[in-house]
């Protein structure tokens, strides 16, 4: 299929500092497809290195900032900035950005639970929030946000109760919010990623855990990064307008819905 491109608009995307994070590698895809992109971090200097690599590699515009999702003050402050930056308007919001933690359930603590709703699910509706004017009034706009196959099925063996928890939020917040906004034509979506091959590794993994996980995916691999943000570039193109409020397994065949 080929994605046709639209007028060249700006790719909001959190979560970008991660050497071969989903965040990264997205942003990466999105230039080469077109876009502007507004690269958001809490490593700032990773943030800002890339948007330079986009700028020289593919001749986009790229900004990079530091930001904390989960601060509402970090988060309008960045929009501002976006705004003074002259960018293109803006037409994708991707929040990817996200934690977990490795703790069993019964040594949880408040501080903790919160943290990770906050990055997760608060981050997702601050992130959403600031920039979503700029794409009803532009008339043009994708939220796109990142959820876990962890949602779907619980976290298994790692304590993933509160990430899995925060993650079902996440998708419970696009569905309400693609119905919210349907008439204005913004569409709302979730990806629900099983295993992907990148550098970050739940804590407490070993090569024989990782590959039983292999062996229960019926394709027999971990899904690469490409698998993720070929699926994203979709969803953001005009060819996706009339998906909205989906959650989209790319787990290989390791949870069906």
């Amino acid at each position: 299929m080929t994605i046709s491109r639209p007028p060249q608009r700006t790719a909001v995307i959190t979560g970008v500092g991660a050497e071969r994070g989903i965040g990264r590698a997205t942003a990466h895809r999105f230039a080469r497809d077109g876009w502007a992109i507004v690269g958001l971090d809490l490593d700032g200097d990773a943030a800002e290195k890339l948007a330079a690599e986009l700028t020289e590699r593919y001749g986009v515009p790229a900004f990079g900032a530091a930001v904390d999702v989960a601060d509402e003050a970090s988060v309008l402050a960045v929009r501002d900035a976006v705004a003074a930056a002259n960018l293109p308007t803006v037409g994708a919001v991707l929040n990817i950005a996200g934690i977990t933690s490795p703790v069993p359930f019964l040594d949880t603590t408040v501080e903790l639970w919160n943290r990770i709703f906050a990055v997760n699910v608060t981050g997702t509706y601050l992130v959403t929030k600031a920039f979503l004017p700029d794409m009803i009034a532009g008339g043009y706009g994708r939220v796109l946000n990142m959820s876990s196959v962890s949602a779907q099925q619980g976290g298994g063996v790692f304590g993933k109760t509160p990430y899995s928890s925060a993650k079902a939020a996440v998708l419970g917040f696009t569905k309400a919010l693609a119905r919210e906004l349907g008439p204005t034509g913004i569409t709302v979506n979730a990806l629900t990623p099983g295993a992907v091959d990148t550098d970050i590794r739940v804590h407490g993994t070993t090569p024989e855990i990782e590959e039983a996980i292999v062996k229960s995916i019926p394709l027999g691999r971990q899904a690469s990064v490409d698998d993720v943000t070929s699926l994203f570039a979709f969803l953001a193109s005009e060819e996706a307008g009339y998906l909205t409020g989906t959650t989209q397994n790319v787990n290989g065949g390791s949870y069906f819905s």
